[in-house]
């Protein structure tokens, strides 16, 4: 069994949870949702002594990937001086194409500097599993806050990473003109619960929880 570590980087007024996961014995570290002050990011891997080998997106919103062009920039630049491979950036679904493309319009809103329009290196699909080192996610499209939504699940360790899908006590708003209610409660009830109750996950924001106290105790998903 692997052995990991996670730690969270909250970013931004928005204290979106940065995740930073890495096995013990290489140090190889998956990057998830950098939404913005990649300074403190790149603070946090340098003092744990971690080496950057993916970041994975979950969603478009600027909160979750308004700094992942200036973090895989940093990053890149790093790995360039080393003679290494520019660390790869992917996610979310091709269909979050119009919030990545609107991150910086949208931070005028907010009033937020800094963050900057993003493309993956490469869309993610339903079905794909991201390898990277000993971790193995298998890419779930959940649909209903945002239309391109992914979710991250490491089955062998029984944890996910979900975004703005799932949370503890609650889901993810659906109150904008994309969002679908409906079909963000199915893609809860049809694809992460029946993975079991046992699974932990790592939601955008707030607490952790798993997914069988949230199936038992969730006033969203009761009913």
């Amino acid at each position: 069994m692997t052995e990991f570590k996670l730690a969270i980087v909250p970013v931004t007024v928005f204290q979106q949870n940065c995740s930073l996961l890495w096995d013990t014995a290489e140090r190889g570290c998956v990057i998830v949702d950098p939404g913005g002050e990649p300074g403190r990011i790149l603070d946090a891997l340098g003092k744990m002594d971690l080496t950057p080998k993916v970041i994975l997106l979950t969603h478009g919103h600027l909160d979750h990937a308004g700094g992942a062009k200036a973090l895989k920039g940093e990053l890149d630049a790093a790995m360039a001086r080393r003679g290494e491979a520019p660390v790869p950036l992917l996610g979310p679904d091709a269909r979050d194409t119009f919030l990545l493309d609107g991150i910086e319009e949208s931070a005028k809103k907010f009033g937020f500097a800094g963050l900057r329009n993003v493309r993956p290196d490469r869309f993610l699909t339903e079905g794909e599993v991201i390898e990277s080192g000993p971790f193995r996610f298998d890419v779930l499209h959940c649909p209903g806050h945002t239309p391109g939504h992914v979710v991250f699940v490491e089955k062998a360790l029984r944890f996910a990473f979900v975004g703005d899908v799932l949370f503890k006590g609650s889901v993810g708003r659906t109150d904008f003109e994309y969002g679908d209610g409906a079909a963000l409660i199915d893609s809860i009830q049809t694809k992460l619960l029946p993975l079991g109750d046992d699974i932990q996950f790592i939601c955008g924001h707030g607490d952790s929880s798993s997914f069988g106290a949230e199936r038992l105790s969730n006033p969203f998903l009761r009913g």
